[in-house]
């Protein structure tokens, strides 16, 4: 959620929003962004995710931290950490395109009118079995190649960029098209570029880079480079559309309630049934991710029921003043 994408949402209805609970979602201290916040990392060669994802807990001395998107001890690049409660963010990452970079070697050296002919063959929507060190079942699958290109080639070496669906084994497409090509393939390197909306060339956030940025805090409280390095969780919902609700309809979501017409005041133009958004307060906080059951038309001409299906509850409850109520118990 930006201050844009607010301007551009459909106006159902107004209100105003109570200052004295909330913060705006650009406005947070260090010390809320290290409990709500979003680190890009540069995921270093060597370890795994789970034990880059230890390291940052010991840098900023944290107890939960989480990760989107498992990379293999020896794949570098782009990987996204929640920290304490963004943590319930980091699923939505997995729904959007990933993107890496490959150094692999081909064990014939085919013409360059081969070479394009196999990759476009691996373009599109292929079948895939995971290799036999995954964490996931070995079963066929498919998996959707978006975009698949050779930036260099040097006789048997070759660069390659690719943009896929989350879940596809480079690995195996590398081994794959060595199989069509008869003598095999082998991938040497891989670094990830991309996941979602987040780009190594946004600027990424090294090991060494954060736990400096933390000790600067720590010794001379001056926090700007490392709020520099963390972003707000709202920042993962970006790609998918939004959703803003009254300050009294925030606790009843963060308690369990589904959203009603009421509650809702701005929307996303053109949303459809079945769409994922992102739920948030007046000041731009993201309270839960939730599933549009009425189309924008019909929202706009309803005047009750129930407009989304909550799936992920972001917010603590608690961080609003209750303003519902419950139904009494009858008497016996």
């Amino acid at each position: 959620m930006t201050l844009k994408q607010l301007e551009n949402l459909v106006e159902i209805d107004q209100d105003f929003t109570d200052d004295a609970y909330g913060t705006y979602y650009d406005k947070r201290t260090i010390e809320q962004l290290l409990h709500y916040g979003l680190i890009i990392l540069d995921k270093p060669p060597g370890p795994t995710s789970h034990e880059t994802v230890a390291w940052t807990k010991r840098i900023l001395k944290l107890p939960k931290i989480g990760h989107s998107g498992t990379l293999d001890p020896q794949v570098s690049g782009v990987l996204p950490l929640g920290l304490g409660d963004a943590t319930k963010a980091l699923g939505v990452l997995l729904l959007g395109p990933k993107e890496y970079h490959a150094l692999g070697r081909v064990h014939s050296l085919p013409s360059k009118e081969k070479m394009a002919e196999i990759i476009e063959m691996f373009q599109g929507e292929i079948f895939q079995k995971p290799p036999q060190r995954s964490a996931v079942v070995r079963q066929t699958r498919t998996r959707s190649i978006y975009e698949f290109e050779v930036l260099q080639q040097k006789e048997r070496l070759l660069l390659t960029r690719i943009l896929c669906e989350a879940g596809t084994y480079i690995r195996k497409l590398y081994y794959d098209m060595g199989e069509v090509l008869g003598p095999g393939a082998t991938m040497i390197e891989l670094r990830r570029t991309r996941v979602d909306q987040f780009r190594e060339t946004d600027g990424l956030v090294t090991l060494h880079e954060l736990a400096n940025a933390f000790a600067l805090w720590e010794e001379t409280k001056d926090a700007t480079k490392l709020m520099s390095m963390i972003q707000p969780v709202e920042h993962a919902f970006s790609e998918i559309k939004s959703v803003v609700i009254r300050d009294s309809a925030v606790d009843a979501m963060c308690h369990g309630a589904q959203l009603a017409i009421p509650g809702v005041l701005k929307i996303s133009p053109n949303l459809k049934k079945g769409d994922l958004v992102g739920v948030y307060t007046q000041k731009g906080e993201a309270v839960a991710l939730a599933e549009s059951t009425m189309s924008e038309e019909q929202i706009r001409d309803a005047t009750k029921g129930y407009a989304f299906e909550t799936k992920r509850i972001i917010m603590a409850p608690n961080t609003y003043p209750k303003k519902w109520r419950t139904k009494p118990t009858p008497k016996e």
